[in-house]
């Protein structure tokens, strides 16, 4: 399957937040969690406001301070699908993302979306608290917890912005 696609870019800012702006016209602001660089709060030109959380196995969860969740998988070259999906970010600032939308462009079909491929429709908290567990694992293993499936470690003069070519580059997509 082939979902649309929205792209993004980012732009890392003065005080270490990150301005988002889609193609169609949203735009987020975005700031890591102090304590936990696996989570981003993000506000949007909406009225819309929630956080980001980046699991193991490359799953994003989005919760929105409304209410609702919605999960998200990261398929490298700064895609992420959503839903099961309905549709696929694509971060154009990373070089992975400009990869991707060059490939796809070309008509690689190595870049449609697999059902293998899609996020959970749903995960109780004892699912994603094992996910949590296992990245933190990962970041372990990794050494000093930059990337690790999906978090940066925030350090540094970019906050954790950073383009790394890894699949941690849209920021949880």
């Amino acid at each position: 399957m082939r979902p649309p696609q929205t792209t993004y870019t980012d732009e890392l800012l003065a005080d270490r937040s990150a301005h988002r702006r889609y193609d169609d016209g949203r735009e987020e602001w975005r700031r890591r969690d102090g304590a936990n660089p696996n989570l981003v709060h993000w506000r949007d030109n909406h009225g819309g406001s929630g956080t980001d959380e980046a699991f193991a196995r490359r799953i994003v969860k989005r919760t929105y301070a409304a209410g609702g969740v919605r999960y998200g998988r990261d398929l490298g070259y700064g895609r992420t699908v959503w839903g099961q999906g309905e549709y696929v970010m694509v971060n154009r600032t990373s070089f992975g993302g400009r990869t991707g939308a060059i490939l796809a462009a070309i008509g690689v079909t190595s870049l449609a979306v697999t059902a293998a491929q899609l996020p959970p429709v749903s995960l109780s908290e004892a699912e994603e608290e094992e996910l949590r567990q296992q990245l933190a694992q990962q970041q372990q293993a990794q050494g000093s917890g930059s990337d690790g499936g999906g978090a940066d470690s925030g350090g540094g003069d970019d906050g954790g912005w950073h383009d790394d070519g890894d699949w941690s580059d849209d920021d949880f997509g």
